[in-house]
């Protein structure tokens, strides 16, 4: 049972956001001061990436550990509260990013997936991952 009215719950939840959130902006603009251009939340490519570097196909997200399931088969039972919507919502989640990643691999891109709290932690790291990948696929189209 949620602790919340249902008109409550739905103020919550439209406040959450799906696209721009803290870490993708702070990626992008790393990356942006880096040198790299990109196209935010491409719909053009499946699974609307929020970040693609067409060129070299190359699809970053920027996953929340909640609504993605970090640590899935230990966090779910700490849910406490509205269990029936949120294990199902949170797993088709997770088996939706699989479907993502299957799509896109197949189609001859890198997917490269980060979680938000890592982004805030290792921002250079992230940096690293993704300079390597251009590196690779550049090196691949000699």
């Amino acid at each position: 049972m949620d602790k919340f009215s249902k008109e409550v719950r739905s103020k919550i939840m439209r406040a959450i956001k799906s696209k721009n959130t803290k870490e993708e902006i702070l990626l992008a603009k790393a990356l942006w001061h880096e040198g790299y251009r990109y196209r935010k939340n491409n719909r053009s490519i499946y699974g609307k990436p929020d970040l693609t570097f067409t060129k070299y196909k190359i699809a970053i997200f920027v996953d929340g550990e909640f609504f993605h399931g970090f640590n899935w088969e230990e966090k779910k039972y700490q849910i406490k509260s509205n269990l029936e919507y949120w294990i199902p919502k949170i797993e088709r989640n997770i088996s939706r990013d699989k479907k993502v990643n299957q799509y896109l691999i197949e189609n001859g891109w890198k997917v490269i997936r980060f979680w938000s709290n890592f982004v805030k932690k290792n921002l250079q790291d992230c940096i690293l991952i993704i300079e390597k990948a251009i590196i690779d696929s550049k090196n691949e189209k000699l």
